[in-house]
């Protein structure tokens, strides 16, 4: 479906645990309608631009209020639109929130600092100014946190938003929206536009107003941003990963394996820093594959683990295990459609041994509750193989051995660390991103924002006698 000049066009969003049931419907904007919202944009820039920082960080803190009692809305819906269980959705809200009371403490921050000047008689300092109309596509996975961790510092930073959310996810975007605006925004300062990225995303990177574009979603589409994208515009570009775990033989075994299958199937897997192989040190591979087996068979498909999102997903993820058996993958669990859950699209969580390094399992982002397990000899052989992919977004490491731990922090080629630990999550307080083809531009969260959304004014006074 695409949007049309002068036509609205309607979408009918189905729920992927039961495709007969009807969600709800989204009127698609038309080309002129965005046209109009980026023109809109721009015009409410130069006024809240003005606001104080501080008058700014209120109205997040407010939004963070309205998401909290929305907590039930806004769960309930994303679970139904794109699969995630109502639990899940839940503790993304929860992240939300704190997202929002993150960046609204940002107003109170110094944005510029004095510097000294050669010359006695001037005054020289600096100055964080917002770039103006910001176009942020988010995807469908994190229909709430990411959307929040784009939007809310470009607010307090003082641009303004243009947002597209996925069709996948467009129910939950009205619902966010609303929210902004309950919490005192205007349209015009936060629009949010719904329709296919094959066609509203070639407006925004073409229109001239959009001063920058953030945006999460796969390499390919994010290739074609940054060729499309008019010269001149800032870009953020959050993209694919194939995330790494390494468990040594001195690792708290058992919390390895718990973390690291959370790694890979929380969220169906379908997350950018999930778990995609685990790399065991040979000493104890046989001990700790059984340990993987035993706690995917603890997740409940309807209960713990929910529905790919999409039709198109389900099929993508069923033909890269058909694949990796071909290929000479092993099963060892799961591997299929989930029985007994009717027409929904459930694929049971899957791990496969004897993975070589040349499979497509072992290079190529699945996004599904699909683990690959090799054995390697030592440490060295695994970090050789952690770093053997074009993607470096996140990777873990399990160990008690303080040197090793070190040493991976600094030779891993990624851009999360994670020391026993999963290799999923990012707190707000710190920078998100990763290396290689998994990110483009600033980093994303934190004090990384502002290089991003903002630019620095070098201004000097002269205060003669």
């Amino acid at each position: 479906m695409t949007a049309t000049a002068g036509k609205r066009e309607i979408y009918e969003v189905y729920n992927p645990a039961n495709p007969l049931e009807l969600v709800g419907k989204i009127e698609f904007n038309t080309a002129e309608e965005v046209i109009e919202a980026i023109i809109s944009a721009e015009a409410a820039f130069h006024t809240w631009k003005n606001y104080s920082p501080v008058a700014r960080g209120e109205i997040l803190q407010k939004t963070a209020e309205l998401v909290g009692k929305n907590s039930k809305l806004l769960a309930e819906t994303a679970s139904r639109e794109m699969g995630k269980t109502v639990a899940e959705m839940e503790g993304e809200i929860k992240r939300g929130a704190s997202i929002l009371r993150y960046f609204a403490q940002e107003g109170m921050r110094a944005e510029g600092e004095v510097l000294p000047s050669a010359s006695e008689t001037n005054m020289l300092y600096t100055k964080r100014v917002p770039l103006g109309v910001v176009a942020a596509i988010t995807p469908w996975n994190f229909p709430v946190a990411i959307p929040l961790w784009k939007i809310a510092p470009a607010l307090v930073y003082g641009n303004t938003v243009v947002w597209k959310p996925s069709i996948q996810a467009a129910l939950t975007g009205e619902i966010l929206g609303d929210i902004f605006l309950q919490a005192g925004l205007t349209r015009a300062v936060l629009s949010v536009v719904q329709g296919p990225g094959s066609v509203l995303g070639r407006i925004l990177t073409e229109a001239p107003r959009i001063k920058a574009i953030t945006f999460t979603g796969s390499n390919a589409v994010g290739e074609n941003i940054l060729k499309s994208a008019r010269q001149g515009m800032r870009l953020q570009l959050e993209l694919g990963g194939k995330n790494a775990a390494v468990i040594l033989a001195d690792a708290y075994l058992n919390l390895a394996a718990r973390l690291t299958i959370e790694g890979a199937m929380k969220q169906t897997g379908q997350r950018c820093t999930a778990t995609s192989r685990v790399y065991i040190e040979e000493a104890v591979y046989d001990e700790v594959l059984e340990r993987l087996i035993a706690e995917a068979e603890k997740i409940e498909l309807g209960v713990t683990m929910g529905p790919v999102a999409s039709r198109n997903r389900y099929e993508e993820i069923l033909a890269a295990i058909n694949l990796a058996k071909k290929e000479g993958a092993t099963l060892v669990y799961g591997g299929g459609p989930a029985q007994d859950m009717g027409s929904g699209y459930f694929i049971e969580p899957t791990i496969f041994t004897d993975v070589t390094h040349d499979m497509a399992i072992a290079r190529e982002e699945i996004f599904g509750p699909v683990l690959a397990v090799i054995k390697v000899k030592d440490y060295e052989e695994a970090l050789k193989l952690v770093n053997d992919t074009e993607y470096g977004l996140s990777a873990s490491l399990f160990t008690n051995n303080l040197r090793l731990a070190f040493d991976f922090s600094e030779r891993c080629e990624a851009g999360l660390i994670n020391i026993n630990n999963e290799t999923g999550g990012a707190e707000p307080q710190a920078p998100f991103g990763g290396m290689k083809k998994s990110s483009f531009g600033p980093r994303e969260q934190g004090q990384a924002a502002k290089e991003f959304f903002t630019t620095v004014k070098t201004i000097t006074i002269g205060t003669p006698d």
